[in-house]
């Protein structure tokens, strides 16, 4: 489902929140959706722009079950399953390479239809006539951000050597025609952003389905497209660009353009953690293009919360339970919102051997190289609920025989407890807690000693 089709299911389903009033995208809009965080929200009327706000869209693990149509406690698998089996994007019509062709006659807010493959694309009914991004309602969520911000931005661009590649990256608008984006060091985009000196073409997307939103989260090896995982989720219609850079076709907006080599502030911006970021020197990117939908919703991400977590923990949940699965019978993991979905995780196993628990530690971090600190549990142990995990801890870990502790390891720059080196991958150290029954305790709960509960498992974690 697209973001307007969600938008009625959500409605439907009694979670969404509609403001009708005017909104001032400056603090007021921020408020708002921090009020309901959790739920999508809908601001129909914001002030200065003529296109209403959509946030929340990704705020809980039951919306995604909800675009992907399975329970909730099942998205990690069908990611998993996603990331191991990607269905590969039909290839580009032969017309002109597949440029998108503008046709005759207008298309609502002075622009013109653009058609792909002889049908309109969604993402293209309307073309500005003049590049204006003060038009769009970019948000300044905190009083001391650097300036108004697109939280909910995705990327695609064509790496030179491995292809095509979509990640998200925040947008710090600049004036009308430029903005300043955070590229992350030595990731997709910085990368080819790095292999070409005339700039860096680039799409960028405001406002996706939530499979699209999900994949871009992802972290496949070079090489993979992240719209091909998309397209393994759910069906994903793809535009060309008129700098031939492919989209999703039901996006709500495209900004086009080139990301320079000109160098400014960016800067400060509240990140995962709910803590400001550094302030660096970042690129800026020329915008030469904007198309969108005639009914375009702008979507937004309030920075450190629900939203903003889960898109960034949860895609990282199959990775993890991809390496576990090397070294253990990995159940189900869990990339927990109280380690600001990105620092912590647990992993429940089937344990089959004395040295599962410890392997799966190792692997843990293996699956995901800003992971800081792991939980490692049985079957019996409910992951979703802290409750559960940190009983685990208390009856089954014995510091002397199941803490792991690595020291300077490869860390998050969104820890501001880490080692920082500006231009240098940031070091920390890593600790996990094997807190499995062991090897050699009694199993039977009414046996004297045995970790075992009576009753056995509280609760079904794998849904």
């Amino acid at each position: 489902m697209d973001l307007h089709e969600f938008l009625s299911a959500a409605d439907s389903a009694g979670h969404l929140v509609t403001i009708d009033r005017e909104v001032d995208s400056y603090l007021e809009a921020a408020r708002l959706i921090a009020a309901v965080d959790g739920r999508p929200i809908l601001l129909k009327h914001v002030k200065g722009s003529p296109f209403p706000v959509i946030a929340g869209v990704c705020s809980d693990r039951r919306y995604f079950g909800m675009a992907l149509g399975v329970p909730a406690e099942q998205v990690m698998f069908r990611l998993a399953e996603a990331l191991e089996r990607p269905t590969p994007l039909p290839p580009l019509p032969a017309r002109e390479g597949g440029t998108a062709l503008p046709s005759p006659g207008r298309g609502g807010v002075g622009g013109e239809v653009a058609r792909v493959r002889g049908e309109v694309a969604p993402c293209q009914e309307v073309i500005e006539p003049d590049v204006n991004l003060e038009a769009l309602p970019f948000l300044t969520h905190y009083a001391a951000d650097a300036g108004p911000y697109a939280s909910a931005a995705v990327a695609f661009i064509n790496d030179p050597d491995t292809g095509p590649n979509a990640s998200y990256h925040r947008l710090l608008r600049l004036d009308r025609t430029r903005v300043a984006a955070r590229l992350v060091e030595r990731r997709g985009t910085e990368t080819a952003w790095r292999k070409t000196p005339e700039g860096l073409p680039v799409a960028i997307c405001i406002g996706l389905p939530p499979h699209v939103l999900l994949a871009a989260s992802m972290a496949p090896p070079p090489g993979v497209d992240e719209m091909s995982i998309a397209s393994a989720l759910a069906p994903t219609p793809m535009a060309t660009c008129a700098n031939s850079i492919r989209v999703p076709a039901e996006a709500e907006f495209v900004l086009e353009g080139r990301i320079t080599h000109d160098l400014v502030p960016e800067g400060p911006f509240v990140d995962l953690t709910g803590t400001y970021d550094f302030t660096r020197m970042q690129p800026v990117i020329v915008i030469e293009r904007v198309t969108h939908r005639r009914d375009a919703l702008y979507q937004a991400l309030l920075p450190g919360k629900l939203e903003h977590r889960l898109l960034m923990g949860m895609p990282r949940e199959p990775t993890i339970y991809a390496e576990v699965n090397k070294v253990a019978c990995c159940l189900n993991v869990h990339v927990t919102p109280g380690g600001a979905s990105w620092l912590h995780a647990v992993v429940q196993i089937a344990k089959q051997s004395p040295d599962d628990g410890k392997r799966a530690i190792e692997a843990a971090f293996r699956g995901h190289g800003s992971l800081k600190h792991v939980w490692v549990v049985d079957d019996d142990v409910n992951i979703f609920d802290p409750h559960d995990v940190e009983w685990a801890v208390a009856t089954r870990f014995q510091a002397d025989r199941g803490l792991v502790v690595l020291t300077d390891q490869p860390s998050s720059s969104l820890d501001p407890s880490a080692h920082h080196v500006p231009g240098q991958k940031s070091r920390t150290a890593k600790m996990g807690i094997d807190a499995t029954i062991y090897w050699d305790t009694p199993t039977g709960s009414s046996e004297p000693g045995s970790y075992r509960r009576v009753g056995g498992k509280a609760t079904d974690s794998n849904g």
